[in-house]
């Protein structure tokens, strides 16, 4: 799991952990990707860490921690996940297949009442989380990382994450292990609650990043993803707007209000992302596995 934040969010982090249950040889592993100097080293506890900084992309952050195990299978989860006590149970419910190289499990948002902030409540609305938003994508779905399961040898033949991109290595990998022969399964009975980024400015970084990582997918590997509504992008976005503003006053609703007006912002963030790049700065990048 990487991890970038601060000490008590990573204590908080490690509480959630605790509550996994584990078999003989299951390790639980936090990897303290967060910029800058070393820190104090955490207080003892079921989940260890690891300061990985050197470079700052979570699919660096997810390679060394892989590095540390030696189970068959790896669970990558996001850190603001929120798993139940008997996940991994779960995953092997029924066991994979032979060629099964990923496994997906569910992701849902934090469920919030009505009167909950409003980037919350969207997260909550439109499930911006789901598994099943990425596998829409048909012969080029995949599984997102905030809760996935990869088989070790499978894993290690490709050499891991790409450690070069800020977003979508998740995608690649999965591209990656279908060209080599691999399969993907889903157990959405193995999901975990993925807590809500509580600020409107928080789900517009989450859809700039994911719009950067969009565009990148799309160049490396051509016919993946429709990108493009093209010129008419602004015209739709304050088209849509305005019927946000107007929503209210048909469906007296606040939920009404806050998914038509944040639902444009959320795809006009995703198409602005496209403009930004999905590649770590030269001098910042980490060795390519």
């Amino acid at each position: 799991m990487p991890f970038a934040g601060s000490q008590a969010a990573l204590g908080a982090l490690r509480t959630r952990l605790a509550a996994l249950e584990l078999r003989p040889g299951d390790t639980l592993l936090v990897v303290d990707n967060t910029p800058g100097p070393d820190r104090t080293p955490p207080e003892p506890g079921a989940a260890r860490v690891l300061r990985a900084a050197e470079h700052t992309s979570p699919g660096f952050a997810r390679n060394r921690g892989a590095e540390r195990g030696r189970a068959e299978w790896l669970v990558f989860l996001d850190a603001d996940a929120d798993p139940p006590a008997d996940l991994l149970n779960r995953y092997f419910d029924p066991p994979p297949g032979a060629r099964t190289a990923l496994i997906g499990g569910g992701v849902r948002d934090e469920p919030v009442p009505p009167d909950a902030p409003a980037a919350a409540r969207y997260a909550y609305l439109r499930g911006v989380m789901s598994q099943q938003r990425t596998f829409d994508f048909g012969e080029w779905g995949y599984p997102k990382s905030a809760n996935v399961a990869c088989r070790r040898v499978a894993f290690e033949q490709i050499g891991g994450f790409r450690e070069d991109i800020r977003a979508a290595e998740d995608a690649d990998l999965t591209y990656r292990l279908k060209a080599a022969g691999w399969e993907v399964e889903r157990r959405e009975h193995a999901a975990i609650v993925h807590l809500s980024r509580p600020t409107i400015r928080g789900l517009i970084s989450q859809q700039l990043l994911w719009g950067a990582g969009g565009a990148w997918i799309a160049r490396a590997y051509p016919g993946s993803l429709q990108l493009a509504r093209g010129r008419g992008l602004l015209r739709w976005g304050v088209s849509e707007t305005a019927k946000g503003l107007l929503a209210p006053l048909r469906r007296p609703s606040r939920d009404a209000m806050i998914y038509a007006l944040l639902r444009p912002l959320e795809a006009l963030a995703w198409e602005l992302g496209r403009l930004r790049s999905n590649e770590r700065p030269p001098e910042r990048r980490g060795r390519r596995r």
